[in-house]
C-alpha cells in the first residue's frame, strides 16, 4: 500500500480461503479489496482448478483465475495429510474468517466441517459455499454455474421468444453467490468485533439464482402465468426490450406512464400517445404484440445514433447493445477506471474488472496486487503462525507444503 497506512475498512482482518473455482474466490477477493489479508490455501502441484481454465493464458496465468484472485497470498498445503491439516488449523487460530467450497462429505472426511472447526475456534467466522447448501437431500452434490442456472429456473426465462432455454453467458450465479458471501461475512465481522463470537454462514449457488429471480417468482406466486424465454423483454413492464434500428440493436426502458408519453413524442407517433388503450402499463401489456410491431417498424426507419439522441433528449432510458470491445471503450467505463491492470511477473500485465464500489475513505489509486503465483507465500505465512525455518523445510521435504 505504498508505505502509507491502509485505511480500507477490513485492514487487519485475516481470511483463510481453501476454496476453488469462481464463487468463493470472488467473495474473498472482494474482502481482500476491502483490506483483508487473504491467505489462499491451495493443493500442491495444481492449485485452484481455475488456474488451468484456458486458453488464453498470459505468461502462464489464466485470466479466469486472475479475475477472482487479486490481492491474495498463496500457500500450498496437502490437507489429506495430518501435518497439512494441523498447519491449516494453526492458520485458522490466527484468522478471523474461514472460507471453503468443498462438499459436506469431503469436509467431514478431512475433519474440516463446521462441527469440528467451530468448537475448536469459537470466534471464527466459517463461510461454507456450495452448490446446494449444507443440508437438504442434495447437499452433497457438486455444483457449477450451469447446473445452478438450470435447476434454479434462470435458464427457463432466458432466450429468444419461443426458443429453447439458454444459460446467461457468464458465471452469473458464481459471482452473485460470491457477493452474497462477502456481504454476510462483513456483517458477521461486525458482530464478531462486538461480541467476540463466531458464525456459520451457508451460501449456495442454487439460492443465489433464486434471489436473482425474486421478482419473477413473487409474480408467479401471485398468479402471473409461468414465464418462458421471451427475448430481451420484461414480463411486467411494457415497453422494456430490445429493438432493431436501421444499423444495430438498441434497448428502450419505459418504466412509467409519463415516460410512455415522452417516448411517443420522441418517435413522432402522436396517435399512440392519444390511444387510451395504451395510457397505462396494464394496457400496453394487453396490447404488447400490436404495439411492439408498430414501434419496431418505426425504429427501423433511422439508425441507432439518431434514435438514441432523440430518446436521451427526452429522458428515456436507452442504450445501444454493446459488444465487449465497445464496452471497454465506453467513456463512462473509462472515466470510472473500471478496468484495473495488475502486474504479471515475467509477462505483460493482466487486466480485470475492479471492485464494483467506491469508498470515499480510500483513494481510487489503491494498488491492486496480482493474483498470486502458486505457493508464492508458503514460507512467509507458515513463519507468521509460528513455524521455524527448519520445520517449514521438513514440511516441504515431506510433500505436505510447497
Amino acid at each position: 500500500m505504498s508505505g502509507s497506512p491502509d485505511k480500507r475498512p477490513l485492514a487487519g482482518v485475516r481470511v483463510i480461503d481453501i476454496s476453488t473455482s469462481i464463487a468463493a474466490p470472488t467473495a474473498t477477493m472482494y474482502l481482500a479489496d476491502l483490506g483483508a489479508d487473504v491467505i489462499k490455501v491451495e493443493r500442491p502441484g495444481t492449485g485452484d482448478d481455475a488456474r488451468s481454465w484456458g486458453p488464453p493464458f498470459v505468461g502462464g496465468q489464466a485470466p479466469w483465475f486472475a479475475a477472482a484472485n487479486r490481492n491474495k497470498r498463496s500457500i500450498c498445503l496437502d490437507l489429506h495429510q495430518p501435518a497439512g491439516r494441523e498447519a491449516l488449523f494453526q492458520l485458522l487460530e490466527s484468522a478471523d474468517v474461514f472460507v471453503e467450497s468443498l462438499t459436506p462429505g469431503k469436509l467431514a472426511k478431512l475433519g474440516l466441517h463446521p462441527e469440528s472447526v467451530l468448537p475448536r475456534i469459537p470466534r471464527l467466522i466459517y463461510c461454507a459455499m456450495s452448490g446446494f447448501g449444507l443440508d437438504g437431500p442434495d447437499h452433497d452434490q457438486p455444483g457449477y454455474d450451469l447446473i445452478a442456472q438450470a435447476r434454479g429456473g434462470l435458464m427457463s426465462v432466458t432466450g429468444a421468444t419461443g426458443g429453447p432455454p439458454q444459460r446467461v453467458s457468464t458465471a452469473l450465479s458464481d459471482i452473485v453467490a460470491g457477493m452474497i458471501a462477502a456481504f454476510a461475512i462483513t456483517a458477521a465481522l461486525r458482530r464478531q468485533l462486538q461480541t467476540g463470537e463466531g458464525e456459520l454462514i451457508d451460501v449456495n449457488l442454487l439460492e443465489a439464482n433464486l434471489a436473482l429471480l425474486g421478482p419473477r417468482i413473487a409474480s408467479f406466486l401471485a398468479g402471473e402465468p409461468e414465464p418462458r424465454p421471451s427475448g430481451a423483454t420484461d414480463s411486467v413492464i411494457a415497453i422494456y426490450q430490445s429493438f432493431e434500428t436501421a444499423d444495430r440493436s438498441i434497448v428502450i426502458a419505459v418504466g412509467t406512464d409519463a415516460m410512455w408519453l415522452r417516448l411517443c413524442d420522441a418517435l413522432e407517433m402522436p396517435d399512440l400517445a392519444k390511444d387510451e388503450r395504451l395510457a397505462t402499463n396494464e394496457g400496453r401489456r394487453r396490447h404488447r404484440e400490436e404495439l411492439v410491431g408498430m414501434l419496431a417498424e418505426r425504429l427501423l426507419s433511422a439508425d441507432a445514433e439518431t434514435w438514441l439522441a432523440r430518446l436521451r433528449a427526452a429522458a428515456i432510458p436507452c442504450s445501444p447493445v454493446q459488444f465487449l470491445s465497445e464496452v471497454l471503450a465506453d467513456p463512462q467505463v473509462l472515466a470510472r477506471e473500471v478496468i484495473v491492470e495488475t502486474a504479471n511477473p515475467g509477462a505483460e500485465p493482466i487486466s480485470t474488472i475492479g471492485s464494483p464500489w467506491r469508498l470515499g475513505s480510500s483513494p481510487n489509486g489503491v494498488e491492486h496486487r496480482p493474483a498470486p503465483l502458486l505457493g508464492d507465500a508458503t514460507r512467509e505465512v507458515l513463519r507468521e503462525v509460528g513455524y521455524e525455518e527448519n520445520e517449514v523445510d521438513q514440511l516441504i521435504e515431506e510433500g505436505v507444503a510447497m
